[in-house]
């Protein structure tokens, strides 16, 4: 095991080092960002075209609902096959699955099919693969980095994934407002190619220690692992608090329809906000190279999440205050009927969002790669992305029924001050995670 050696970096940017000093982690790197720019499209796409069918917001919270489960499944088993098979072959087979997916809902709304089941499937297989995906391909950087450049890797994945929920949304919202959803689909089968390129490119990866087991006992193992890995399994629990109650994702066509106006744009903007955060956070992430403290880094980045969370939700609230009755609202309303003020605030508030839950995202991956030993490490890691796409899913499903049953405003409200609470508490009564030292990665 490689203990962690923090890099000396005056400069605040963010460290391209990783992107020089290997090559093919540049081009999975590359790949990915321009084929996550197509995912995040599709994902606000869904969301809205089963918006536009059915005028429910618990309806797109479905999406998320009905792919947990198998999320959950395919996430563990994919670590696995990460841990046993050639890495490379595990990513490219499941970069097909989705792409293949993809095609067919650009399919199926080139034919105008407004039946909903076929998009909650499509949907769930997709989300299903790139679980897959971003466990092997995490399971796979440290094979390709030195240790002490992890964490500017991790920080180069907060750029990545900032300009996917960035642009993607946006590109999604306008081209939804203008072009339609058929095209929005479209150009996602389009950009996917980048992520072939950059997985076909990659050295044949075999896992170091590998047993060969890809059945039942392999994924026992790594629970068992993860038992013994207080340090890991903490980082795990704060981030299933802070997805579950600080996720509002699923209101923002109703948002954009109801509460501030503007349709489609605004969903697009929303979702592009938190984004936008995460990705200007990880432009100025040079000096979280050398953090040394990182458990309680993760408890200080998740509380202010959950208080800009709590903020967005204020927004809602005063914004509720003499706005248009509940009814039936288009997604495609003009821009101009837009509450500019609360859309400007509540863009604001994500984006503090999206850079608090970077720097908790860059420490915790660091914690998890470092800390893990690369036998277990596909099987932790498929854990690592359950967790971060679970979590979110159980969100749309808290937050679908809590807006049903209360109001719009009310789930963020609530769920900021949640998190902040919760997480405090979590973390104090965990001496271990709270004294994590990156010079000794213990997990």
């Amino acid at each position: 095991m490689h203990s962690f050696e923090p890099r000396l970096r005056r400069s605040r940017f963010v460290d391209l080092t990783p992107l020089r000093q290997s090559p093919a982690f540049a081009r999975l790197w590359a790949g990915g960002a321009i084929s996550g720019i197509g995912g995040q499209m599709t994902i606000v796409a869904v969301g809205l075209h089963i918006y536009s069918i059915t005028q429910s917001t618990f309806a797109v919270s479905l999406v998320g609902v009905f792919a947990l489960v198998p999320m959950i499944v395919f996430g563990l088993y994919g670590g696995v096959l990460a841990d046993t098979f050639d890495r490379r072959v595990v990513a490219l087979v499941s970069a097909i699955v989705a792409w293949v997916s993809t095609a067919t809902l650009a399919a199926l709304a080139w034919l105008q099919v407004d039946t909903v089941w076929p998009f909650y499937v499509l949907a769930t297989v997709v989300s299903v693969a790139a679980t897959v995906i971003g466990a092997t391909r995490s399971s796979i950087v440290p094979r390709l980095l030195p240790p002490e450049l992890l964490p500017a890797a991790s920080a180069l994945n907060g750029i990545s994934m900032g300009a996917m929920i960035t642009v993607g949304p946006a590109l999604a919202g306008v081209l939804v407002a203008t072009a339609g959803i058929q095209w929005t689909y479209t150009v996602d089968v389009v950009l996917f190619v980048a992520a072939f390129v950059g997985i076909f490119s990659l050295p044949k990866i075999i896992p170091e220690g590998t047993t060969g087991r890809a059945g039942i006992s392999a994924v026992l193992d790594g629970v068992e692992f993860l038992k013994g890995a207080p340090n890991v399994r903490m980082s795990f629990i704060v981030d299933i608090v802070a997805m579950t109650f600080g996720q509002p994702r699923v209101l923002f066509p109703a948002v954009g329809a109801v509460l501030i106006g503007g349709g489609a744009i605004t969903v697009g903007i929303l979702t592009a906000s938190a984004a936008a955060g995460a990705l200007l956070c990880s432009l100025l992430s040079g000096r979280l190279g050398h953090v040394r403290w990182q458990g309680r880094a993760v408890q200080r980045a998740i509380v202010v999440y959950g208080a800009c969370i709590a903020a967005f939700g204020a927004v809602l609230l005063v914004a509720s205050i003499g706005s248009a009755s509940p009814g039936v609202h288009s997604i495609t309303e003009s821009f101009g009927d837009a509450n500019g003020v609360a859309l400007v605030l509540a863009a604001l508030f994500l984006a503090g969002s999206g850079a608090a839950d970077n720097v908790s995202a860059i420490f915790r991956t660091t914690i998890l790669q470092s800390a893990v030993p690369d036998v277990m490490r596909g099987r932790i890691q498929g854990v690592f992305t359950v967790v971060v796409a679970g979590g979110p899913r159980l969100g749309d499903a808290y937050i679908g029924v809590l807006a049903t049953v209360a109001a719009v405003w009310f789930p963020p409200l609530l769920g900021g001050i949640v998190i902040m609470v919760l997480v405090t508490i979590l973390v104090r009564a965990s001496a271990g995670f709270r004294g994590y030292d990156a010079q000794n990665p213990l997990p």
